[in-house]
């Protein structure tokens, strides 16, 4: 099934053997298949880049945000996911897209400073909070990942990141934190962030779902910042995450993370490359297996898969 951004269409069944920007066997895959992950994480990182007047002031007034926040928030989440299992050919052509439209992103803050969305501080930090929100929240609500596997993931979402113009991606949490010291003196409360808490507590983005999962859901998010950026954002004990929300959070993970959805774009990206549409929910050792197994029937095909 295509899916639409922008007037692109993304298959992530075809063309067939087309191998994405990262391989099936990367933690990439493992987390960004998770939908629960993908929303804390989206959110959380929706907070660190308003923290910053030069980015929330971008996103107000250049883009559909603030008459079509869930639209927009859709259309990134396309994009992400186009990055991850897109066929390589379909993501560059997305990003380049992305890159085109943020050429047109310049002005002024309300105090005065100007921005453009491809000053190359933005650009980092934009990358950075993304990849931290979603790793982390994958950590924290759905299962721990290694330190091994923390940098790898840093490591294999490098390509994205560089396509979308970017000179510093993490390769380290300890890079998010350096960036974040360097970056905290700016942040500032603003109502613009409490607009938009607002929105995702309310539920639209997903009327289905029960608003008190929703609710848990914005709670997570800001428990995934760092204690001296929610105080610079005022988010006090109003925001803090109940026993309940954390449970129901974690169910809501773990169960997320065993639903084998044909629909899934990671499920369509692994028959792509001419694996079970199930490769994702596999454990890391029986993917490695499946890979090495492949690679010697197929020789030269591994480079495409790991």
């Amino acid at each position: 099934m295509a899916v639409g951004y922008k007037g692109y269409q993304i298959d992530y069944r075809r063309p067939l053997g087309e191998p994405a920007l990262v391989a099936p066997t990367s933690p990439q895959w493992r987390v960004f298949k998770n939908p629960i992950a993908i929303a804390i994480g989206g959110v959380a990182a929706v907070l660190l880049e308003f923290a910053d007047a030069r980015i929330r002031s971008g996103v107000w007034d250049h883009s559909t945000y603030k008459l079509d926040p869930i639209g927009r928030s859709k259309r990134t989440g396309i994009a992400a996911m186009a990055g991850v299992f897109g066929p390589a050919s379909a993501a560059r052509r997305i990003i380049g897209g992305v890159n085109r439209m943020h050429r047109k992103v310049v002005g002024e803050t309300p105090n005065g400073e100007a921005y453009r969305a491809l000053d190359p501080e933005l650009l980092d930090w934009v990358s950075a909070t993304a990849a931290y929100g979603f790793l982390e929240a994958y950590h924290r609500f759905v299962s721990p990942l290694s330190e091994e596997d923390r940098r790898t993931y840093y490591r294999d979402g490098e390509p994205i990141a560089r396509l979308y113009g970017v000179e510093n991606p993490l390769s380290s949490d300890a890079d998010f934190f350096a960036m974040l010291d360097r970056l905290l003196p700016r942040f500032e409360a603003h109502p613009i962030n409490l607009e938009f808490l607002a929105i995702i507590q309310s539920g639209k983005a997903a009327s289905a779902v029960p608003k008190i999962l929703h609710r848990a859901l914005a709670r997570a998010a800001i428990s995934l910042l760092p204690d001296a950026v929610r105080d610079r954002l005022e988010l006090g004990a109003e925001f803090d995450l109940t026993v309940t929300d954390r449970l129901l959070l974690r169910t809501a993970g773990k169960l997320a993370d065993k639903v084998r959805s044909r629909q899934s774009p990671a499920w369509q990206a692994a028959q792509r490359l001419g694996l079970p549409g199930e490769f994702s929910w596999l454990s890391p050792a029986k993917q490695r297996k499946m890979v090495g197994e492949r690679a010697s029937v197929r020789p030269g095909h591994a480079a495409t898969l790991t």
